[in-house]
């Protein structure tokens, strides 16, 4: 398996992980009072925003070049930071 197979893969993993993770949310948000699903919907699809960004940083990965992949990971761990700190501050406000 190459490097970029395996970085795919590794991303592929946190993708699944952070849809699990909006789905729980979804799911506690559900039976919050109606003041607090408004503001845990607005927190729910930023954070399905931030996802759909770093799914496209995702595909940029997996359909660049073997010996192009590499310039685009920056980028890519860039987003996946920015999204991890997100999902981070999003739980602690649902709990």
């Amino acid at each position: 398996m190459s490097n970029k197979d395996a970085y795919v893969k590794k991303l592929e993993a946190q993708l699944d992980e952070w849809n699990a993770e909006i789905d729980l949310l979804k799911a506690k948000a559900n039976k919050a009072s109606a003041d607090a699903q408004i503001e845990y919907a607005k927190e729910i699809d930023e954070l399905r925003s931030m996802r759909d960004a770093a799914s496209s940083k995702l595909s940029e990965i997996k359909n660049a070049a073997d010996d192009a992949w590499e310039d685009l990971k920056e980028g890519t761990e860039s987003a996946w930071n920015s999204l991890s700190q997100a999902f981070k501050s999003a739980t602690s406000k649902f709990k």
